[in-house]
């Protein structure tokens, strides 16, 4: 499945959309589950990333397929990372698994020249100084040593996955900052950009309220009264 490119002015409105807001959002929406479990920046200050999803699924490890020589099939990590598009976020399904490393230095560093955004993964990284020093962004739960095959089976790319717990099509939208990583379905991409606006605004006033002393009961979230102030600021 082809990736579609976001669009400049959806990508800029999200990337001021912290990924607290936009699980408000899809909250209201009924969408609970939308944040990947176990996506934790690599490292401090990675800012936030948006994109669209380009999938990795893996499954258990088998001792048939599971071997150094599948690296070099036309089913591999390898050959995924060839069909990976400028500026998608590589969602990657290791089914939670931390003692096998999906990726290392050097297919991150192929990442970085094919200017892939950032790797997402409920699993882990190894090589993780070379990994840092390729300056890929990475969100997942650490490192470990032993490599993929050691307990995973590579199986395809730009399929449905699971990652974290959450469902993730190819082309839905992620969000990712330093609480982690959150998807938004494609379908609803326009309405969350729109309705994140306006909720940070909203925020950003009751916060301001906040510093000047006002109790939060009927402030946050705020009644007629607070809503009626809020409104005559934007006028």
């Amino acid at each position: 499945m082809q990736t579609t490119p976001l669009s400049k002015e959806l990508h800029d409105t999200l990337s001021k959309i912290t990924t607290a807001s936009i699980t408000t959002i899809l909250l209201k929406k009924g969408l609970r589950n939308v944040w990947m479990r176990g996506t934790r920046p690599i490292k401090p200050g990675q800012g936030r990333l948006v994109g669209r999803a380009f999938t990795l699924r893996f499954v258990p490890a088998r001792e048939d397929l599971a071997t150094p020589e599948s690296w070099s099939s036309p089913i591999s990590t390898r050959a995924a990372i060839e069909a990976m598009p400028e500026g998608a976020i590589v969602v990657a399904d290791a089914m939670g698994v931390t003692d096998a490393g999906i990726f290392g230095d050097i297919l991150c560093a192929r990442m970085v020249k094919k200017n892939v955004a950032g790797l997402i993964t409920d699993g882990v990284v190894r090589d993780i100084a070379g990994v840092l020093g390729t300056g890929l962004p990475v969100w997942c739960q650490g490192a470990a040593a032993p490599p993929s095959v050691a307990g995973l089976t590579f199986v395809s790319w730009q399929e449905p996955i699971g990652c974290g717990g959450v469902a993730v099509f190819p082309n839905d939208v992620v969000v990712v900052d330093d609480d982690g990583a959150v998807l938004i379905p494609q379908a609803l991409v326009e309405a969350v950009a729109k309705e994140g606006t306006e909720q940070e605004r909203l925020e950003g006033w009751i916060m301001s309220e906040v510093e000047r002393g006002v109790p939060l009961p009927g402030l946050y979230p705020p009644n007629d009264e607070a809503k009626a102030r809020y409104a005559a600021t934007k006028k």
